[in-house]
Parts: C-alpha cells; sequence; structure tokens
C-alpha cells in the first residue's frame, strides 16, 4: 500500500525535527565537512552526533565521504540548502509579524484605558 504524499511529507519534516540535524544541515550548506570539524561547531557527544548523522544519512540528504580514516558529510543535494533558506524567509517574516504586534501592545499601554462609557479614565 502506497503511503499518502501528506504522510510521506509529515515525516520528512519529522526527520528534520531535530535541533542538531538541522544544525549540521546548515554548516554544509557551506561544503562536505569532516566529522571532527561538525563536532567543534556543535556542542555534542561524539557518539549523539554520529547517531543524528545516520538519521541523515538514511534518510538520502547527505551522504558520507571516507578519505583514509576521514569521514566527511555533505549535503546530497542543492534542495536542502534552498529549503533551509525558505525556513529562514518564514521565520523572518513571522518574527517581524510578531514584532509588530509587540509594538501595538506596547502602545495600547501607553494610551489611556476606556471607561465603559466611552470616556479616557485619567488618574
Amino acid at each position: 500500500m502506497q503511503v499518502p504524499l501528506y504522510q510521506a511529507k509529515a515525516e520528512f519534516f519529522r526527520m528534520l525535527g531535530h535541533p542538531v540535524r538541522i544544525r549540521v544541515l546548515e554548516l554544509l550548506q557551506g561544503g562536505p565537512l569532516a566529522v571532527r570539524d561538525l563536532l567543534n561547531e556543535i556542542d555534542i557527544e561524539p557518539s549523539s552526533l554520529s547517531q543524528q548523522l545516520a538519521v541523515l544519512r538514511r534518510s538520502g540528504i547527505v551522504i558520507s565521504i571516507r578519505e583514509g580514516s576521514t569521514v566527511s558529510y555533505a549535503l546530497a543535494g542543492g534542495d536542502v540548502a534552498d529549503l533551509l533558506r525558505a525556513a529562514r524567509r518564514i521565520l523572518t517574516e513571522l518574527l517581524v509579524g510578531q514584532r509588530e504586534l509587540l509594538v501595538e501592545l506596547q502602545q495600547a499601554e501607553t494610551q489611556p484605558a476606556l471607561t465603559p462609557g466611552g470616556a479616557g479614565r485619567r488618574p
């Protein structure tokens, strides 16, 4: 039985739904990195990073490259970088909207409150 597309998308986003995985993907946008370089950038135990890299590798989002005893990782394609850029744009828009709401709330605090009769309340 075939998985519905919406379910496959949900599973894809669940797979991305870990801060370490997102950070790894962000770092790999600049090109392949050795595991030791990823460890230098991410405050995590080597075994935990290995688990997260395995999830990304199994999903096909990243590939591993072995050169002698060094293992590096790279994005499997440019679409992941596009997705991360889109997420940044969406978050920026959301935060700008929240900031505008915060400004409105702060301005409302400085204006006199209206009494039930409609007149401004004065101390």
